[in-house]
């Protein structure tokens, strides 16, 4: 078909086409090709309706003049890829940063070697400095007493209790201090569970501590926090006396 004679099929001025190779003209997919280009279609849209080849495309529509209305339209097009080009990029990225962030942490708990008793005690010493109840050398009476919500840390610190202070089980006062909304059986199975502490020896308490209350949503800690108090106002003062050693250090 000639020229002139697809440009006045697809009502186009010749202006428009401007100056096609008539080989390109006589595909069977050109006019087709045309009109749905005229119609803001890319590139990559014709290629998928037509099953064409996108590098004929740059011969077929080399010369040819869009509306402005399809230009807006391809315009809007390549923004939106390009956006999504740049949230792709990102999100490549942060699954990099995650996986990099993994090897880190998984090198650095391989450089960790088994605990001496030793470096148990300073462990022990720290955690009771940061997460101990200080407050009861103002008592006539001292006792230790830690608390936390975390499982790990607590199993760590019982096991300081256990091995370096060779504390006795029937020493052993464990609390656990839940929110209303919490069933006790099931925060007392928790941690008798994790501390290898029988069931009847725990107490519960509904009262949250001060720091905790009106900042946590009632639901952040579904097993209450564990708080252990250890008979033995001597033991309380050798604590007392490491973290005194520590500090020596700073």
């Amino acid at each position: 078909m000639a020229h002139s004679s697809i440009g006045r099929t697809l009502g186009l001025q010749s202006s428009k086409m401007g100056s096609t190779p008539i080989c390109a003209t006589m595909h069977p997919q050109y006019q087709k090709a045309i009109k749905l280009r005229l119609a803001g279609k890319s590139y990559g849209e014709i290629a998928k309706t037509l099953d064409v080849s996108k590098g004929s495309f740059s011969l077929w529509f080399k010369n040819l003049k869009l509306p402005k209305s399809a230009q807006k339209l391809l315009e809007e097009k390549m923004r939106i890829a390009r956006e999504h080009g740049l949230f792709e990029n990102n999100r490549r990225r942060t699954q990099a940063i995650k996986i990099e962030n993994k090897k880190v942490r998984q090198i650095a708990a391989n450089e960790v070697k088994p605990l001496s008793k030793y470096e148990l005690l300073l462990i022990g010493a720290a955690l009771y400095w940061a997460e101990g109840y200080n407050r009861q050398d103002k008592v006539p009476s001292p006792y230790i007493s830690f608390g936390n919500s975390n499982p790990d840390m607590v199993v760590l610190f019982l096991r300081f209790l256990r091995e370096v202070m060779q504390i006795s089980e029937k020493k052993l006062r464990p609390i656990v201090q839940i929110h209303k909304n919490i069933k006790p059986e099931s925060a007392i199975n928790f941690w008798a569970k994790i501390t290898s502490i029988p069931q009847k020896s725990f107490r519960v308490t509904h009262q949250a501590s001060r720091a905790s209350k009106g900042k946590r949503p009632y639901n952040s800690l579904p097993y209450g926090t564990f708080k252990l108090n250890v008979i033995g106002r001597q033991n309380f003062f050798k604590i007392k006396g490491w973290i005194d050693g520590l500090v020596r250090q700073t």
